[in-house]
C-alpha cells in the first residue's frame, strides 16, 4: 500500500509540474471567469483604480474550471487602462484575501490588447525573449465576467517572489519596479529619499542598495560587473532595440522593468510590459514620435551618448561590453529576423487565437484588422500600427547595413574538453579553434548559484592547445563540482563572438565522474515533529533527514543541494568537503541552525503537516525527491530496504542505521516473532511464525536491490522455494497496514 502511495505521489508531483507549465502553454487558451456580487463591479474597479488602487473582493474566480472564493481583483495598466474602455486589463491576486493558489501561481496579469490588432505581439515577444535571458511566460486567455465574455487577453506570468526564486534562487533581496516614467537609474546623490520617486520598492528594504548601484553606474564603471549582471543587461537592451520595444527603459519613459539584486549582490534587469513592441509605442526620446520608417531604421546603439540613459550609455562606454552587446544583437537578428522564425511563430499564434478573437466583442480593432495586421499597416483611430512582417523585414535589412553589424567578428569552432567525463577534483584542458581574434576568454562557473567569471585563454603551446600560434586556444579548468559550465568569448578591436552564441544564458558543460547520479544517493529516512528522538549536538530534539549511498564507492556531495521547496532547488548547499561513505549514511539536521558545527545543519525545518524534500546538483539535476503528507510525532518514514525500497512507517527510528536490517530492533518482539531456516539456504527457506496475532499481516521478500519478489498472506508455517534465486542476500519483511513490523535477513548459497 505504501509503495502504491509513493507511486501516486510521484504521479501527482509530475502532473502538477505539467499543469503549471500548461498554464502558460502557448497552444492552450486559458479560461478565466470572474464573478462579482455587485452588478456595478466596473464602476467599483474604476473608482479603486483612480483612488487607492486597492483590490475588490470577488465572489469567486475560476481558472480552467477550478473555483477560488474571494480572490482580489483590480484593473491594472497605464496607457492600456481607461475608464471609458469596455475592455480593461486585470490583475487578479488569488491570495489577497485568503491563502490559495492555482498550481503554485497566485498573481495573474491579463493584458487587454490595447492598440494591438494582431493580438500576437506580447505572447511572441515574451516567449522569444526566454531564449536569451530570464523572463515571464505568456499565452492567451478568454475572460468572462459575471457571465459576459469580455474577449481575448494576454496571460503574462507575474514577476513575484516565486518568479525570483525560480530564476535567481532567492527572493529576499532588493527588488525594485521601474513602473513610472523617469526610472532612469541616474545617480541623484547619497540621500536615499531622492529615489523614492518614481521607483516602487517591492522588497522590505533596499533604497540604500539602489542608491549605491546608481552611484556605481555613474562613478565606478570599471567595477560594474560586481554590481550588475552585465550580460543580462546587454541581452535586454539588444532585444528591446531589435524588436523596437520603446515602452521600456530604452524609450522616452525609461520604465517598465524590474531589477532584482541576487545573492551575488548583482542587480538583474527583468523585462516587462511588452504590449507596445514591434512599433506600437513610438516615443524614443523627448522629441516627436517616430514614424514607422524611423522605427524601422532605429540605430542599434540608441542612447549610447545620452546621459539620461546611464544603463545604456555607461555600460556601452566599456568597449568590450559594446562588442558583446552587438554580438548578442546580431544573434537575435540572425535567429529571428534573418531566419524568418519570428514570422512562423507569429503566424502560429495568430492561428491559435483566431476563433477566440472573432467572437471577442470588445476588441480594439475589427476582425479584418486582426487578420491583416501581420502583413499590413492598420489604423486604429489616431494610432497607426505597422504590419509585423513588413516592419520587421525592413528592420532586418536596415540593421545588416549598419556599421555595427558590418564589422568582421572572430570565429570560434571545435570547442572541447580534454575529457568528456573527468573525475571530480581533477583538471582538464578546454580548447577552441579561434580566428580573427586578438583575445580569447573563457567564462566559467561551478553552479547556477555562481556568476560566470572570465579568464584569458592561451595559444602558447602550454595549455593543452597544441602548438604555439596555431589558432587553437586552451586553458586548464579545475573540475571541482559535478558540472562545470562555461562559454568562450573571442574579441578583436571591432567585434566579438560567443560560443555558444546565446551565452551566458546557454553554455557548454563538463560533467564530472565520481559524483552521484539519480539512484546512487537517495533520501532514505526522515523525521518531523521530533520531541523524544535523537538530539543534535546542542541538546535539542530537531527534525532530521537521512541520506543513503547505494553504491560501493564513497561519493562527494560538493555542488549538491537539499531543499524543502521544489521552486528553490538550491536552498541548502553541502560544503565542498562533504562525502557520503560507500553503502553508508549521511545525517542532516533539518533545524535551521546556522551556528558553525562539525555536523550538517540544513537551513530549513520540515513540516509535520506534509511538504517536500529534494536532493539536486548545481546543474539542476534532481538526484532524489519525495512529497509526504501528515506525519506522526516521533515516528519516522524510511525506505525498506535501505536506499532502494518503498517508503514505510518506521515503528522505531534508525537515524544513521539500517532501516530494516537484522541489527536494528525496530519492533516489539511480542508483536510479530518469526524465524527463517535453514540460513544460509539452497533450495527451500522455511518461515516459522511464533506470534499468535497474524491477522491483517503480509509477508514480503526483497532482494538487496529493493526488487520485491514475493507477497504472501501469513500462515503459521510457510515454505519459500529458493532454487531459482541467485546466490546473495535477501530480506523477509512482515508488514501490517503499510508498516514494517519485523524483518529477517537470509542468504542463498547453491
Amino acid at each position: 500500500m505504501r509503495s502504491f502511495f509513493t507511486f501516486l505521489v510521484f504521479l501527482i508531483v509530475c502532473n502538477s509540474k505539467l499543469f503549471s507549465q500548461n498554464f502558460y502553454d502557448i497552444n492552450t487558451i486559458q479560461r478565466i471567469e470572474i464573478s462579482f456580487l455587485q452588478s456595478n463591479w466596473d464602476y467599483i474597479l474604476d473608482t479603486a483604480k483612480q483612488g487607492s488602487d486597492s483590490y475588490t473582493m470577488s465572489k469567486w474566480v475560476k481558472i480552467n474550471g477550478i473555483k477560488f472564493d474571494s480572490a482580489g481583483v483590480k484593473y491594472k495598466g497605464n496607457s492600456s487602462y481607461n475608464p471609458a474602455n469596455l475592455k480593461n486589463p486585470f490583475h487578479i491576486e488569488l491570495d489577497h484575501f485568503k491563502s490559495q493558489n492555482y498550481l503554485g501561481y497566485k498573481d495573474i496579469k491579463l493584458s487587454n490588447g490595447y492598440n494591438e490588432p494582431s493580438f500576437v505581439r506580447e505572447v511572441l515577444l515574451y516567449n522569444t525573449f526566454q531564449n536569451y535571458s530570464e523572463g515571464s511566460k505568456a499565452n492567451f486567455a478568454q475572460v468572462i465576467v459575471n457571465g459576459v465574455y469580455f474577449g481575448v487577453y494576454t496571460n503574462v506570468e507575474a514577476v513575484t517572489k516565486d518568479f525570483l526564486l525560480s530564476r535567481f534562487y532567492s527572493d529576499n533581496h532588493t527588488f525594485v519596479f521601474g513602473d513610472l516614467g523617469g526610472c532612469d537609474l541616474r545617480y541623484k546623490g547619497s540621500d536615499t529619499t531622492l529615489y523614492y520617486t518614481p521607483y516602487t520598492m517591492k522588497s522590505n528594504y533596499g533604497w540604500t542598495n539602489l542608491m549605491r548601484f546608481c552611484d556605481t553606474l555613474k562613478n565606478n564603471v570599471s567595477g560594474l560587473e560586481n554590481s550588475l549582471d552585465v550580460d543580462r543587461t546587454l541581452w535586454l537592451h539588444a532585444y528591446n532595440n531589435a524588436f523596437v520595444t520603446l515602452d521600456s527603459y530604452l524609450g522616452n519613459g525609461k520604465h517598465n522593468y524590474y531589477i532584482y539584486q541576487d545573492h551575488n549582490k548583482r542587480f538583474n534587469p527583468i523585462i516587462w510590459d511588452l504590449n507596445g513592441g514591434i512599433g506600437i509605442f513610438n516615443k524614443a526620446d523627448s522629441g516627436p514620435p517616430y514614424s514607422i520608417t524611423q522605427m524601422e531604421n532605429m540605430t542599434p546603439v540608441l542612447h549610447i551618448n545620452d546621459t539620461m540613459w546611464p544603463l545604456v550609455k555607461n555600460v556601452l562606454a566599456v568597449p568590450m561590453f559594446k562588442r558583446m552587446y552587438i554580438a548578442h544583437f546580431k544573434t537575435i537578428v540572425d535567429e529571428n529576423l534573418a531566419s524568418g522564425s519570428y514570422s512562423v511563430f507569429a503566424q502560429t499564434l495568430h492561428n491559435i487565437v483566431d476563433t477566440a478573437v472573432l467572437s471577442d466583442p470588445y476588441k480594439f480593432g475589427t476582425y479584418a484588422q486582426f487578420q491583416n495586421n501581420l502583413t499590413s499597416t492598420v489604423v486604429l483611430g489616431p494610432k497607426t500600427v505597422p504590419g509585423i512582417f513588413p516592419f520587421m523585414n525592413n528592420r532586418r535589412t536596415y540593421l545588416y547595413s549598419t556599421p555595427e553589424f558590418s564589422q568582421v567578428a572572430p570565429t570560434i569552432s571545435a570547442v572541447a574538453a580534454s575529457s568528456l567525463n573527468p573525475m571530480i577534483n581533477s583538471t582538464v584542458f578546454v580548447t577552441a579553434t579561434v580566428g580573427n581574434a586578438t583575445a580569447v576568454y573563457i567564462g566559467k562557473r561551478n553552479s547556477v548559484m555562481e556568476r560566470f567569471k572570465r579568464t584569458l585563454m592561451f595559444d602558447d603551446g602550454a595549455h593543452g592547445d597544441g602548438a604555439s600560434g596555431d589558432g587553437v586556444y586552451g586553458i586548464d579548468v579545475a573540475v571541482s563540482s559535478p558540472q562545470v559550465q562555461y562559454y568562450i568569448y573571442a574579441d578583436n578591436a571591432s567585434a566579438g563572438f560567443f560560443s555558444p552564441q546565446r551565452a551566458e544564458h546557454e553554455y557548454h558543460v563538463i560533467n564530472a565522474s565520481g559524483v552521484p547520479a539519480p539512484g546512487q544517493i537517495t533520501i532514505n529516512e526522515f523525521l518531523t515533529l521530533n520531541t523524544t528522538d535523537a538530539v543534535n549536538e546542542f541538546g535539542n530534539h530537531e527534525d532530521w533527514i537521512e541520506l543513503y549511498n547505494t553504491t560501493s564507492t564513497p561519493l562527494s556531495l560538493s555542488g549538491f543541494y537539499l531543499t524543502d521547496d521544489f521552486t528553490n532547488k538550491l536552498k541548502f548547499a553541502f560544503s565542498p568537503s562533504t562525502t557520503i561513505p560507500a553503502n553508508g549514511f549521511l545525517k542532516v539536521w533539518a533545524d535551521a541552525v546556522t551556528t558553525p558545527s562539525i555536523n550538517i545543519h540544513a537551513n530549513f525545518k520540515l513540516s509535520e503537516n506534509g511538504e517536500k524534500i529534494m536532493l539536486s546538483s548545481s546543474s539542476g539535476l534532481i538526484i532524489d525527491s519525495l512529497t509526504f503528507g501528515n506525519q506522526t510525532a516521533n515516528v519516522s518514514t524510511g525506505r525498506c530496504p535501505d536506499g532502494t525500497g518503498a517508503f514505510v512507517i518506521q515503528n522505531q527510528t534508525s537515524f544513521g542505521l539500517l532501516n530494516c536490517g537484522v541489527d536494528v530492533k525496530k519492533v516489539d518482539p511480542n508483536e510479530v516473532r518469526f524465524d527463517v531456516y535453514p540460513n544460509p539456504s539452497s533450495d527451500v527457506l522455511n518461515v516459522y511464525f511464533k506470534s499468535a496475532s497474524l491477522n491483517s499481516k503480509k509477508l514480503e521478500v526483497f532482494d538487496i536491490t529493493g526488487r520485491k519478489l514475493l507477497t504472501s498472506e501469513f500462515i503459521s508455517n510457510t515454505k519459500i522455494s529458493t532454487s531459482t534465486l541467485e546466490n546473495g542476500t535477501y530480506l523477509v519483511n512482515v508488514m501490517e497496514a503499510g508498516k514494517l513490523m519485523s524483518t529477517r535477513k537470509f542468504v542463498i548459497i547453491h
